[in-house]
């Protein structure tokens, strides 16, 4: 069956499917779904996602949408993934959802409150907004600090301890990567302390190159283009 992923490189949840497939020689389809130009309300996508967001799958007459969930099916129903992605022991994989779901109400929401309001709202055309951002930063160093002294816990270098990756590191590892368009000194200001997650995220890219570094090679054209607007937005206000 035909692997179709409505997709934007530019989506933390998009960039770990898309490094997931690649890394596990899954073939598929990209459709690219660019979100600073509205695409995601197009008809082409509706069908797939009512929701009108990316990612989503289309596999043969099976669609799906919401990050998680297209990655715990990819590891199942593609019998070459590695069982260390979504083990079969159902309490490894247990475990495994409550990372994600906690992801979901605390590292996104952090994550995303804080680069969408300190950079990337400005590529859409929004204000920039400090006082959010703030509170997404707060939110986004409390996640920080739980990954380091407790999902990060035990003898292995990936979450739960284990020695190799899975569907959660690859899904917290592209969201904090989303820093990257970020000014540098915040990013170092906000991950600079954390020197174990910053092995992790070495690490989780290591295990998953080339196609980590491929996936997120949009990011340094980005952070450019976010500075020049940062700078023009600042010229026009004085």
């Amino acid at each position: 069956m035909e692997l179709k992923l409505y997709v934007d490189r530019m989506s933390q949840p998009s960039r770990a499917i898309l490094i997931f497939c690649k890394a596990n020689g899954i073939e598929f389809e990209e459709v690219k779904i660019l979100l600073a130009k509205r695409q995601h309300h197009s008809l082409n996508l509706q069908e797939v996602n009512p929701m009108k967001q990316v990612p989503a799958i289309v596999h043969g007459d099976f669609k799906l949408f919401e990050s998680h969930a297209i990655l715990i099916y990819l590891a199942s129903a593609f019998p070459g993934v590695a069982d260390h992605w979504y083990p079969a022991d159902v309490r490894k994989r247990a475990k495994i959802h409550s990372v994600l779901d906690w992801h979901h109400s605390n590292l996104r929401r952090g994550a995303v409150g804080y680069i969408f309001n300190d950079s990337i709202a400005i590529a859409l055309g929004l204000p920039l907004n400090r006082k959010a951002a703030a509170e997404g930063e707060k939110l986004l160093s409390a996640s920080l600090a739980m990954i380091e002294s407790y999902w990060l816990e035990g003898d292995g270098p990936f979450l739960l301890g284990n020695s190799e990756p899975s569907i959660a590191d690859l899904a917290l590892v592209c969201e904090i990567t989303q820093l990257e368009v970020a000014d540098e000194n915040d990013r170092d200001r906000i991950l600079g302390p954390h020197k174990r997650i910053l092995k992790w995220i070495e690490d989780t890219k290591n295990a998953t190159a080339p196609y980590f570094e491929e996936i997120h090679s949009i990011m340094s054209p980005v952070k450019e283009k976010l500075k020049e607007l940062k700078v023009q937005a600042s010229q026009q206000s004085a």
